[in-house]
């Protein structure tokens, strides 16, 4: 579905990269350190947050990376990883979805908005005509994203989202490229 996308550097030494087994330690590190506010919004979340885990994960994205299924990033403010994003692709239907989250410190610097921009052009370079973001409909800070984006919301799936003991609604953004 065309060349890979490994890095890209999106100014005010903000960049991305790809997510590798290099990765591993600092991202689980991050999460760590983020699960009281991602447990609010990520069924992932719930979950093992082991050094194995993450390693597992890491892996599997991977081998999904090669055969053009999902591009998974690593947001870097300067060396340092802030987050992380990914583009799931559904390369028969020419379709994606977005996802993203970020460390609390990181929140409000448009870095988040600027790594969506950079996979939407990516996304449009391998044909994806498509792109989805689904937030949780109480998160605010995920629905910006997507309206600053240009997304519209097409809808709301119902108790769509289990996460822990609750079902969230989410709001359903889409953008044509």
């Amino acid at each position: 579905m065309g060349a890979p996308f490994f890095s890209r550097d999106l100014g005010d030494g903000i960049s991305l990269g790809l997510r590798t087994l290099d990765t591993v330690a600092e991202l689980q590190q991050l999460a760590v350190q983020n699960l009281d506010r991602l447990r609010l919004w990520e069924p992932w979340a719930q979950f093992d947050q082991s050094l194995e885990s993450t390693r597992a994960y890491t892996e599997f994205e991977l081998g999904r990376f090669v055969r053009g299924e999902v591009v998974p990033v690593v947001m870097y403010d300067g060396a340092v990883a802030v987050g992380s994003a990914g583009l799931k692709i559904d390369p028969s239907a020419g379709n994606a979805e977005l996802g993203y989250w970020i460390d609390a410190s990181s929140e409000g610097r448009g870095i988040v908005t600027r790594t969506c921009a950079a996979l939407l052009e990516h996304a449009s370079a391998l044909g994806i005509r498509r792109v989805e973001i689904r937030a949780a409909t109480e998160n605010a800070r995920s629905i910006r994203v997507a309206e600053r984006l240009g997304f519209e919301r097409e809808g709301v799936l119902r108790q769509a989202l289990q996460v822990g003991d609750r079902r969230l609604d989410l709001a359903l953004y889409a953008r044509l490229l």
